[in-house]
């Protein structure tokens, strides 16, 4: 059973995914990237840095940004479901449809989203992202692992990836080195997180302690 400090913990990365959510759909608007970690993360290979998106399918597209603002995933999914008819090969679009899926427990229409977005840009760092989310939720930490790994190499100042590897490593597979140090590179790129900090000193606290222990036993 997670301990209270660990359950903020997820729900912290939750809220962290929102706000990489949102810019999800700011990324339709045209190839400019916006400001932030995100936008460096995911700014490429998407369709529209070659080519203009017409103003009719921008604005369903930020329609639809809006409905899941709005927690309306009903409408959220049928506006991204129009949009993918007259472009099915935008991997944003794919990516959100699939957390509306996962927000739903249906795993296996988010999975297929994300393999719909993969098929499109295979280092697409978000929908690797979403991707280990979604086997970490299943219990498949491994294979979580791996995604994540997958987000970070191809996006290597993807932050979130790095925070969700720390999460991962820390509360599921219990390698206090890894989540060490990826939540310090998190620190680095999205800046001083007082949580993180607090987990960070927790795991270096930890880390001494199991260091201590082998010492004595050697």
């Amino acid at each position: 059973m997670l301990s209270p400090h660990s359950i903020n913990r997820v729900h912290g990365k939750g809220l962290a995914l929102l706000a990489t959510l949102l810019f999800i759909g700011a990324c339709a608007s045209g190839p400019k990237p916006v400001d932030g970690e995100s936008a460096r993360a995911a700014s490429g290979g998407e369709p529209g840095t070659d080519r203009d998106i017409p103003p009719k399918a921008l604005t369903l597209y930020e329609q639809a940004v809006a409905s899941m603002a709005a927690g309306d995933s009903i409408d959220a999914e049928l506006r991204f479901q129009e949009f993918l008819l007259q472009y099915p090969d935008y991997p944003g679009a794919h990516v959100n449809l699939a957390i509306i899926f996962a927000d739903r427990d249906d795993f296996q229409a988010a999975e297929n989203s994300l393999t719909d977005a993969l098929i499109i840009d295979p280092e697409h760092a978000q929908a690797l992202n979403q991707l280990g989310m979604l086997l970490r939720r299943q219990g498949k930490f491994e294979a979580a692992e791996s995604a994540y790994l997958k987000a970070v190499t191809a996006s290597p100042d993807y932050a979130l990836a790095h925070y969700n590897l720390g999460v991962l490593n820390d509360l599921y597979l219990r390698r206090l080195d890894a989540a060490l140090v990826h939540y310090e590179r998190y620190q680095a790129l999205n800046g001083e997180d007082k949580q993180v900090t607090k987990w960070i000193a927790d795991l270096k606290r930890r880390i001494g302690s199991q260091q201590r222990t082998a010492n004595v036993t050697e």
